[in-house]
């Protein structure tokens, strides 16, 4: 799999797991995905995790790096979790399986940041957004591979739209609480799969 290995130690919304940033970070996203980047202030930002909010300068430069950390951080771990569960895939459909399962689990496990994701990349500084569309753009690739694997006859085209097909499926869930989170996974599983399959 011609795709360097990110990092992928930080949390999801980025920092080390448990830190004071990781905390700073995860409140942020919760903020963010409620109210807006720009509805958000860093007042609101430090009552969230405790402190004042020009104490979050002694973590993080501005809110901009804050979005800019946390929305490469979410594609690093994105990217590193996908080339794992390729890596220890036992052949192709299981690849598939497995890349599906990861990005279920995401999406349901961490609605702000998918939503800060997909609302928020515009407001990024142009080098953070130049890197996090790199490694979206790695992520991507992860897939199409994957796909092209278990649809051979689909064409590279077909399965690179498959897969943001599927992204745009399985990432419509923090607006979708209809059911429990495991009657909810096994559903966007067999979709995503029956989607994939379409191609």
């Amino acid at each position: 799999m011609p795709f360097a290995e990110p990092n992928t130690t930080r949390s999801a919304s980025g920092g080390q797991p448990g830190s004071r940033r990781a905390q700073i970070l995860a409140a942020a996203a919760e903020l963010f995905a409620r109210h807006g980047f720009h509805g958000v202030g860093i007042n609101d930002i430090g009552a969230a995790v405790g402190i004042s909010g020009p104490a979050l300068y002694r973590h993080f430069r501005s809110k901009d790096a804050m979005l800019g950390e946390m929305l490469t951080s979410i594609s690093e771990v994105l990217l590193g979790g996908a080339l794992e569960r390729v890596r220890t895939a036992e052949g192709p459909l299981a690849a598939l399986h497995a890349l599906i399962g990861w990005q279920v689990d995401f999406a349901l496990d961490n609605p702000a940041l998918i939503t800060v994701q997909e609302r928020d990349l515009g407001n990024l500084a142009d080098s953070d957004r130049q890197q996090v569309r790199a490694l979206q753009r790695q992520y991507v690739e992860v897939w199409v591979s994957a796909i092209s694997q278990v649809v051979p006859a689909a064409g590279e085209p077909a399965a690179r739209a498959a897969s943001h097909a599927v992204f745009g499926l399985i990432n419509s869930t923090p607006h979708s609480a209809h059911l429990d989170r495991g009657q909810m996974a096994e559903l966007l599983h067999r979709m995503a799969l029956a989607a994939v399959r379409a191609a």
